[in-house]
């Protein structure tokens, strides 16, 4: 359960000092630089010395009664212009026996430069005005020590326990209340996080967003970088924080500091993250629990290329992740890569509409082959797709096919990319493996050699069946003599009660034994 803390009170602005009962009571007039209110005011300061610029180092509201200044203009000018080269909040003016009225020449200096300047027409205590700016300023400051530490608490209780990434990433939108996104140096978005609706706007605009660097951090858009070991490898971005640019910054610094421990004590490689990314997508485009049009703007900002594309669903069997990841930038074939359950590797291959798909991905598994040194691996390929939403069946069909050949790829003739045609009655048994009639048939079939658990007499009828009643090649795989496999062969006869050499008993075996097979798996 996330705990949220209190965000921090925004930093006071000219604007909100100005609403302030206190303030009120002295009747304020803003006489310039009235387009410049919202700037932060980080201090209060009384100065009556023409050089108060040398004093301040930026962000104050200067207090004066301008006793010093009457009766020179030229002071009165400089004293603008010094405030304004010290990068002062504003200056407020108290009208009395120096000035009864604003004097026109601070009033235009400060219209020159965009300094908010206030006139204040009835006696006011600075005092007053002072303790309330401090006190307020001072809560905020602890309020800022507070709210770091709580987020840093939080988020070092999830790493200690343990958490993965994304529940990092939940945490720290659920204290910005706003979409949260993890990117790499490509600008490759690796993860998310936030209210879904707002994080796929952000997505849909990811391409943008990355060529402008993110936006300013006056639009909300607050970034971090993720270092580690010297090497910059990552930003976290705040996408639309609405709070003040101090808070949001604090929080884009306490999430970044938390995902790179999070990744050191992991010892997480340089891609896991990418991996973790295209795993999640995959994974949800192959469940069909989003419908596919929501993951597009996630595919498109995760770099792989959407429009006017040709894809083509692969599920790879006895591979792993990294090494189809290498096949793929050395064919420089765009797509991407993740785990599934069962030691089966989904890739989604995205191609130009002028690219020979076919002729691809046989190059694609024949490389692979190479690369791996073993004929095992398995290349299951569903047939290409135009519509990005027909893509979560085209993986379904490709993890079908693998299924169908999983485990038997050796004894099976089969081509180096094996699609629906090529598993036949294989394919079909599988689909219907969940159905009481079939699992009632499989079990009455072979109950003479399920009953006594015998995995080495099953071993051969499989084996046997798969070869097309070979007894040669089947003999070859179990590396027996063609004696010993007569004999074998006469004991699977006997326990079923059937003859091997009818055609259509073999067949009815040959179907039964699938089925379990396909239950087993």
């Amino acid at each position: 359960m996330t705990t949220t803390f209190g965000t921090l009170e925004p930093a006071l602005s000219v604007r909100q000092v100005l609403t302030m009962e206190r303030v009120l009571a002295g009747e304020p007039e803003v006489v310039a630089g009235a387009a410049q209110l919202d700037r932060a005011v980080r201090w209060v300061h009384v100065a009556e010395a023409p050089d108060v610029g040398v004093m301040l180092t930026g962000g104050e509201m200067v207090l004066t009664t301008g006793v010093l200044l009457a009766g020179d203009e030229e002071k009165q000018a400089e004293y603008i212009r010094s405030l304004h080269r010290a990068e002062a909040a504003a200056v407020v003016l108290g009208l009395g026996r120096a000035f009864p009225a604003p004097p026109d020449v601070m009033r235009r200096a400060a219209e020159r430069c965009g300094l908010p300047m206030i006139v204040l027409h009835r006696p006011f205590p600075f005092a007053e005005l002072t303790e309330e700016v401090q006190a307020r300023l001072v809560r905020r400051k602890f309020a800022a020590v507070s709210l770091s530490e709580s987020v840093r608490t939080a988020l070092t209780g999830l790493i200690t326990a343990d958490a993965p990434l994304q529940r990092l990433l939940d945490e720290i939108a659920s204290h910005s209340a706003c979409p949260v996104v993890v990117t790499n140096l490509a600008h490759r978005v690796l993860a998310t996080a936030g209210e879904r609706p707002a994080v796929d706007d952000v997505l849909r605009d990811w391409e943008r967003i990355a060529r402008q660097a993110g936006g300013s951090e006056g639009d909300g858009w607050i970034r971090a970088e993720l270092t580690g070991r010297g090497e910059r490898w990552g930003q976290i971005v705040l996408c639309g924080y609405r709070g003040d640019t101090t808070t949001g910054r604090l929080l884009a610094d306490r999430g970044a500091e938390a995902l790179v421990l999070h990744r050191m004590l992991a010892g997480n490689s340089a891609h896991t993250w990418e991996e973790q990314s295209a795993q999640g997508l995959l994974t949800d485009l192959v469940s069909g629990v989003v419908p596919a049009r929501q993951l597009l703007p996630r595919a498109r900002a995760a770099g792989l290329p959407v429009n006017r594309r040709t894809f083509v669903p692969l599920v790879v069997r006895e591979s792993e992740v990294g090494q189809l990841d290498r096949v793929l930038r050395m064919l420089g074939l765009p797509g991407l890569v993740a785990e599934l359950a069962d030691g089966a590797t989904a890739v989604l291959l995205s191609l130009a509409r002028d690219q020979d798909a076919e002729a691809l991905t046989a190059h694609f598994a024949a490389r692979l082959r190479d690369e791996s040194g073993s004929i095992k691996a398995v290349v299951a390929a569903a047939d290409p797709r135009i519509a990005w939403d027909d893509v979560p069946a085209g993986l379904r069909e490709a993890q079908h096919v693998a299924d169908a050949v999983a485990d038997h790829s050796a004894a099976l003739d089969l081509p180096a990319v094996v699609r629906l045609r090529d598993v036949h009655l294989r394919g079909l048994v599988r689909l219907l493996r969940d159905d009481p009639n079939v699992q009632s048939f499989a079990e009455r079939e072979l109950d003479g050699l399920l009953c006594a658990a015998d995995e080495e007499l099953l071993s051969v009828l499989r084996t046997y069946l798969a070869t097309g009643r070979n007894k040669s090649r089947t003999a070859q795989l179990h590396h027996v003599s063609r004696p010993a496999l007569y004999r074998r062969l006469e004991a699977i006869q006997g326990r079923l009660g059937v003859d091997l050499d009818d055609f259509e008993q073999a067949a009815s075996v040959h179907i039964a034994l699938l089925a379990h097979d396909a239950q087993q798996g």
